[in-house]
């Protein structure tokens, strides 16, 4: 037993194993941890020599994780949560003030989510409240000043200095493979709400192209666009996250659709103080694992 409690889990080992399984690979994850390969190579191996197991599997066409290794990793995910919100507790102060926040519904149930709770945790003193709209309602709300900020989805090349860049994704025509589109017929949409500007730009580049596009089907989520696509009803544009392999993608037979961006957007407002405080614990968080999560 004492030998067993001598044994310490390093925290830095801990973040490259977590980075490893979340971006596929050592080389991958030396990268968005500014670190070399061998480095990140090297804190694994000294993992596995402090916990006498092997984590990682190096035998052809094996799994990236061993079983150890995948049970490791749930506690792994667990102590960096803990240990991070531990450090920035050391560093809480007696900031004050209200958030009025915007965000997609996608990115409610995301990473994100995590971080505005551990803010709260942090900082009890100020108020985030947060309007979960499309992204077109929620810069007409930024441009009215009823937002201090918002993380919103715009093409690419929309994307504003000023913004803070979260997330890219691309952009897909797709149907389900028994749907049949005969040449000069209307073309059936399934489209978002009118403030969808996936919708905009399909039914003005659709106009320009002499293609007709019939919205057969409207719904404002994600989930009964993917349901009416997989059962034949007609043509939508999804983003990456949301293909199924249960879809065809139709990108040739209709112009190519702009790739897309998550960004944090502040209103044209005074300095708000909470609010760059909460924008710097979202920036950390990207930087510690090279991405945000966003909801599939």
């Amino acid at each position: 037993m004492a030998g067993v409690m001598s044994r310490r889990l390093d925290v830095d080992a801990l973040r490259a194993m977590v980075a490893i399984e979340k971006h596929g690979g050592v080389t991958r994850a030396a990268e968005v941890l500014g670190l070399s390969q061998s480095a990140v190579s090297h804190k694994i191996r000294r993992l596995e020599a402090s916990l006498d197991c092997e984590i990682l599997s190096r035998k052809a066409n094996a799994p990236m994780f061993t079983s150890s290794g995948q049970d490791l990793l749930g506690y792994a995910r667990r102590i960096l949560g803990i240990h991070d919100e531990a450090i920035l507790s050391l560093s809480k102060s007696t900031l004050q003030g209200k958030i009025a926040l915007g965000m997609t519904e996608d990115t409610t149930c995301t990473d994100l989510s995590r971080i505005l709770g551990r803010f709260r945790r942090l900082y009890p003193e100020v108020s985030v409240r947060t309007q979960v709209r499309m992204s077109l309602a929620l810069q007409k709300l930024l441009g009215e000043g009823a937002l201090d900020a918002a993380i919103i989805q715009v093409f690419q090349h929309e994307v504003r200095p000023t913004d803070i860049l979260l997330f890219r994704e691309s952009l897909h025509w797709v149907k389900s493979p028994e749907l049949i589109l005969a040449k000069g017929d209307p073309v059936p949409f399934l489209s978002f709400d009118d403030n969808c500007f996936y919708r905009r730009w399909g039914l003005d580049i659709s106009q320009d192209e002499g293609t007709v596009f019939e919205i057969v089907f409207e719904c404002s989520s994600a989930a009964g666009i993917i349901a009416g696509v997989t059962s034949g009803l007609g043509v939508a544009l999804l983003s990456q996250r949301h293909l199924q392999p249960g879809m065809e993608i139709a990108d040739k037979q209709f112009p190519k659709p702009p790739d897309l961006a998550y960004v944090i957007r502040r209103a044209r407002n005074p300095r708000n103080p909470a609010l760059e405080t909460l924008v710097k614990e979202i920036e950390a968080e990207v930087r510690r694992h090279g991405t945000l999560q966003i909801a599939v």
